[in-house]
């Protein structure tokens, strides 16, 4: 009988585990599938290959923030976005860069990324890094946080 009151109470607490965290999991993000995760996350790389800023804005939410190196000053907004890119678009004549390895969770994927480019001056660079991306409930980039180290590609660039 001291058993049966010991193990109740716990299968009880074991079945509400589930429902306890799911409180914590924010609800907006529900209709954002790991699909449309990687489809945003796809467009948003291959507009960087085609040069394409408008393209690359449009996977952006108008208050999107990025940390482009983390530990820089953050892009705030599609104009200040529109800086960054054109700072990209300044530098190379041609780039190349691949997702290696996407990893979705919730409404976040992290990408291992490798970079191959052409400066404006013909030097050629190679670098890779990491960007976390936080989706928003419209299947847009709210924030982005890109973890690399720019003084290997401008060293090499110069």
């Amino acid at each position: 009988m001291i058993i049966k009151r010991m193990i109740l109470p716990f299968i009880i607490v074991i079945l509400a585990l589930p429902l306890i965290f799911q409180c914590n999991v924010k609800k907006e993000n529900n209709n954002i599938s790991a699909k449309d995760i990687n489809d945003i996350v796809a467009a948003y790389f291959a507009a960087v290959r085609a040069m394409d800023m408008e393209a690359w804005i449009a996977t952006f939410a108008d208050n999107a923030v990025s940390y482009d190196p983390v530990g820089a000053p953050p892009y705030k907004g599609h104009k200040r976005l529109r800086q960054l890119f054109q700072a990209i678009n300044e530098t190379f004549a041609e780039i190349e860069i691949r997702e290696d390895n996407v990893f979705i969770a919730g409404n976040r994927a992290a990408v291992k990324w490798t970079c191959q480019g052409v400066g404006k001056n013909d030097r050629q660079v190679s670098f890779e890094g990491i960007d976390v991306f936080e989706i928003n409930k419209d299947g847009k980039i709210q924030t982005i946080w890109a973890y690399w180290d720019p003084s290997v590609m401008l060293s090499a660039l110069r």
